[in-house]
């Protein structure tokens, strides 16, 4: 520790907090400090350098919310890693070889999507708001976006989908060491997100009606910080949660000095009611709304609602970055809302990809494999061996995703799941279900010699 510090001193060229933050960014830098190299306690920085602890814990924090350095449970603040651009997502997405049918990215299916020619063609006056000072918000968006809202909120913010939305709110009230509990298995962008700003992220498992009880009411003790849910058509299983798991859940976190995240990433191509935990603890509650699946991925926009003393913090970061979400886009959504035609082709949407997840899930049932959940675009499908069930089916021109990105902890052995996103199988569901439940009986032997 002593020769860590030295170096340190050997770079510092003022006595504040700056210029020690500047000093460890020199030592990273020149690979004297190396990632994963646990930095020596605040106490004994400021010893050993003449300096107070509160400027030495000034100067952790500047490096903190660069992303330079973070929290690493016991081991004490460590230099961060060097961001590699989302690791889990990457080799989510990871293909092997060519695919002729490619059912792993957890898209929408596009022939679903609302057509935006009628809308735009009613756009007859193309102004819209120009100056840097108006409401972010539409009037005329804000006015159908609460028509369905699943809770009397506040206010809403508009933002440029749901990834926004979580990397806004995870940015403006959370801390490196703070507790976050998630979904386990949960969306690997939110958990690459969430380990890039050096949090301790814990995962809950979930059953047919949501997250597991239990697991939140043992990790209370904790005080965590957060807790990060997908209320309907959870990514990658599909479950959403009933009523009364969100009551319960709701009185659970009552009172506590913990924010409830809600992903609501399907949106109304959902089959179940829109839910939220708003409705019985509003003042814990930031609820997210995306409209990427349902209305167009390339609108970009998701609706965020939450008490003013969640907001302001999110709006803040936000004026400070990208000020507001395109109004033209706003008015291109609001439109597209109040059609009827729209909405009549948004219901039907919903109902047929329900329809695809049940032919195939009903045909796996018929296979002796069992998959939950009930909603959204993808299933979870258990099997014997992960990497020979990817590879068996990629023999077959088919991608699915590995379920190892999705487990907030990996665990040992070939056992595990593959999401597959049901939404885009167009025809031929029962073919491609068998071959599914063949994919998931192999084994590595069988996946390559059969």
């Amino acid at each position: 520790m002593r020769a860590l510090i030295s170096s340190i001193e050997e770079r510092l060229d003022a006595p504040t907090a700056k210029g020690l933050a500047q000093a460890v960014s020199r030592a990273i830098r020149d690979a004297t400090l190396l990632p994963g190299d646990q930095l020596p306690p605040i106490r004994r920085v400021a010893e050993e350098l003449m300096m107070s602890p509160t400027t030495v814990s000034a100067a952790w924090q500047l490096l903190a919310r660069s992303g330079t350095i973070r929290s690493d449970g016991r081991r004490g603040t460590t230099v961060a890693p060097t961001a590699r651009g989302g690791e889990r997502y990457t080799r989510a997405l990871r293909h092997e070889s060519p695919v002729s049918l490619d059912l792993s990215t957890g898209i929408p299916d596009s022939a679903l999507l609302p057509a935006l020619v009628p809308v735009l063609s009613a756009l007859t006056d193309p102004t819209t708001p120009s100056s840097y000072l108006d409401d972010p918000v539409l009037d005329e968006l804000r006015t159908e976006l609460t028509r369905d809202w699943p809770y009397a909120a506040d206010d809403l913010l508009v933002v440029d989908g749901a990834m926004d939305a979580l990397d806004l709110a995870t940015r403006a009230l959370l801390r490196p060491g703070d507790l976050v509990l998630v979904e386990n298995p949960g969306f690997p962008p939110l958990l690459d997100l969430l380990e890039d700003r050096g949090v301790d992220v814990v995962g809950v498992p979930l059953d047919e009606t949501g997250l597991h009880l239990d697991g939140v009411e043992a990790l209370l003790p904790r005080r965590p910080a957060a807790v990060v849910i997908q209320p309907r058509g959870q990514n990658p299983t599909g479950v959403s949660m009933s009523p009364t798991r969100a009551r319960r859940l709701a009185a659970l976190l009552k009172g506590h000095d913990c924010v409830v995240i809600e992903d609501d990433s399907s949106g109304p191509i959902s089959t179940s009611a829109p839910i939220s935990l708003g409705a019985w603890i509003p003042d814990q509650v930031l609820h997210i709304r995306s409209y990427s699946k349902s209305h167009g991925p390339d609108l970009r926009i998701a609706a965020l609602s939450g008490p003013d003393s969640l907001l302001a913090p999110v709006r803040h970061a936000r004026a400070i970055g990208q000020g507001w979400t395109s109004r033209l886009l706003q008015r291109v959504l609001a439109g597209l809302l109040r059609d009827e035609d729209c909405a009549r082709g948004i219901a039907s949407a919903g109902a047929e990809y329900a329809r695809r997840r049940e032919l195939v899930v009903g045909r796996l049932a018929e296979h002796g494999i069992d998959v939950a959940g009930t909603d959204g675009l993808n299933i979870w499908v258990p099997v014997r061996d992960e990497a020979a069930a990817v590879l068996r089916l990629a023999s077959q021109g088919i991608a699915v995703t590995p379920g190892s990105p999705f487990s907030v902890e990996r665990l040992a052995g070939p056992e595990g799941h593959v999401r597959v996103t049901t939404g885009l199988i167009r025809a031929d569901h029962l073919t491609v279900a068998d071959l599914i439940a063949e994919a998931a009986s192999a084994g590595a032997w069988t996946a390559q010699h059969r």
